[in-house]
């Protein structure tokens, strides 16, 4: 029987999961935290604090501002010494909140004993608003506020509940330690969000390179199944080993078999995926009355000194993390905050970590020095290599041209910038980098033309 996948694309990677034997360690607490207010898609959280107040861990230091927005609590006890610009991980300006860490305080509304709590609330409605409390957001990369996605529109419903378990990105490990270490949790919180989805069928979906956190989530659902029926219709899917399997799209049609098209959301097929790590948030959450205050980060490369998966307090900042493992490397020319298909490349060491910091990769000249780039050849290996079932090199020819209209008409905006266009290219053209500032261009217009026809629609609505 052929191993599941998803039917459009892909490549094959090394691994190079050198840090999977490194079991998540609680990091140090920083003498200064800096947490942005503009870590989740959607509007920034309005500041609740001032200068001067004291702040426990867990409580509200910014309260959402608008529909699409989070809630952010405070990681550390201490003073807030400010509330300001400050530059993020690319360098540009963030209003954070300044906090001088003072011991280690929590709210004493916060279950921190290590009882498991197995009894799932009943009431969805009470769920999404713990949810919503707690600041969660997806952990998977897009920090999409998690209470929206489990409240779908009108008309929309959902069939099955996915738990991305894939980690697909070569060097990252957080997750599999996840699935390892915080297995119960991370089942507990499946159920809960299949409860307050009010769907019967979940499905928590691992690549066949981790056969030990396979393994330890069937033997741990077999136990849960037989002491409780809310976590009856949860399974465990293998999937093949094949970059982007964790990708929304590629995920749902490896298990479900369904493709959700152009322009289209999961739950327009009936999906709604969550990460393994956002279904612990949410157990917290929960269970446990904990906000999103801290998350697990995978430092590593192998230039660096030390691999590490780490339990980061949010708002930490970055080079605190680099000198408790051992100082920066000499021979390092980037640092990542991510895998190296879709991480960003940090321009800022002195910027601190956010809800979806989950890795920081560390490579050397070598490994980041691009081969001169040759002419194309057509050979198409860049569509046939991407999952989203684009032409590549018709759309940097596009780019290139500068033809906005073609290249919305050949669906750039498709483009999830997973890089496996740039990884299979022989001529080593610059695919990706050409192609995501194509599609930031196409997706301005599409912006700007919705609304515009937004406004359009009220001043028609406003003259009747």
């Amino acid at each position: 029987m052929a191993r599941r996948t998803f039917s459009i694309g892909g490549v094959h990677p090394a691994d190079s999961k050198i840090s999977r034997d490194c079991r998540i360690e609680a990091l140090p607490l920083p003498p200064t935290v800096y947490i942005s207010v503009a870590q989740h898609i959607g509007a920034p959280a309005v500041p609740v604090v001032t200068p001067g107040d004291k702040v426990k861990v867990g409580q509200v230091i910014a309260e959402p501002g608008g529909f699409m927005s989070a809630y952010i609590h405070s990681s550390v006890s201490g003073t807030v010494k400010s509330i300001g610009p400050r530059k993020d991980l690319a360098g540009n300006l963030q209003t954070y909140v300044e906090i001088a860490v003072e011991g280690d305080e929590w709210l004493e509304t916060i279950d921190r004993t290590e009882t498991v709590v197995t009894t799932i609330p009943e009431d969805p409605k009470a769920i999404i608003e713990k949810i919503k409390l707690g600041g969660v957001v997806g952990l998977g990369g897009a920090t999409f506020p998690t209470h929206v996605k489990l409240s779908p529109p009108p008309g929309k419903k959902c069939e099955m509940l996915i738990i991305n378990g894939c980690e697909c990105e070569p060097y990252l490990t957080s997750d599999f330690r996840t699935l390892l270490e915080k297995g119960e949790q991370v089942i507990i919180g499946t159920a809960i969000i299949k409860r307050s989805l009010g769907v019967g069928k979940a499905t928590i979906a691992i690549e066949d390179n981790k056969p030990e956190a396979i393994a330890h989530i069937e033997s741990l659902l077999e136990k849960f199944k037989a002491e409780s029926d809310s976590y009856s219709g949860i399974e465990v899917m293998s999937l093949m080993k094949k970059y982007p399997e964790g990708g929304e799209k590629q995920l749902i049609d490896a298990v479900m078999r369904r493709q959700v098209k152009s322009g289209g959301l999961p739950i327009d097929v009936g999906a709604v995926v969550q990460n393994v790590a956002t279904a612990l948030a949410v157990y917290d959450a929960v269970q446990k009355n904990k906000p999103l205050i801290d998350n697990s980060v995978t430092v590593t490369g192998e230039c660096f000194p030390r691999q590490a998966n780490l339990l980061v307090r949010v708002g930490t900042p970055l080079n605190f993390i680099i000198d408790h493992l051992g100082g920066m490397p000499a021979d390092t020319a980037k640092v990542i905050s991510g895998g190296p298909m879709m991480g960003k490349a940090i321009a800022n060491l002195e910027a601190s970590t956010l809800k979806g910091t989950g890795a920081l990769l560390f490579l050397t000249g070598e490994q980041t020095r691009r081969k001169p780039e040759s002419n194309c050849i057509r050979c198409g290996k860049c569509a046939d290599a991407c999952p989203m079932g684009l032409e590549p090199y018709l759309l940097n020819r596009l780019y290139k041209a500068g033809d906005t209209d073609a290249l919305e008409e050949n669906a750039v905006q498709d483009c999830i910038q997973c890089g496996c266009c740039l990884y299979s290219c022989p001529a080593y053209i610059p695919l990706l980098d050409n192609i995501s500032l194509a599609r930031g261009q196409v997706m301005g217009i599409m912006k700007a033309r919705a609304a515009a026809a937004r406004a359009a629609a009220e001043a028609q609505k406003s003259n009747k």
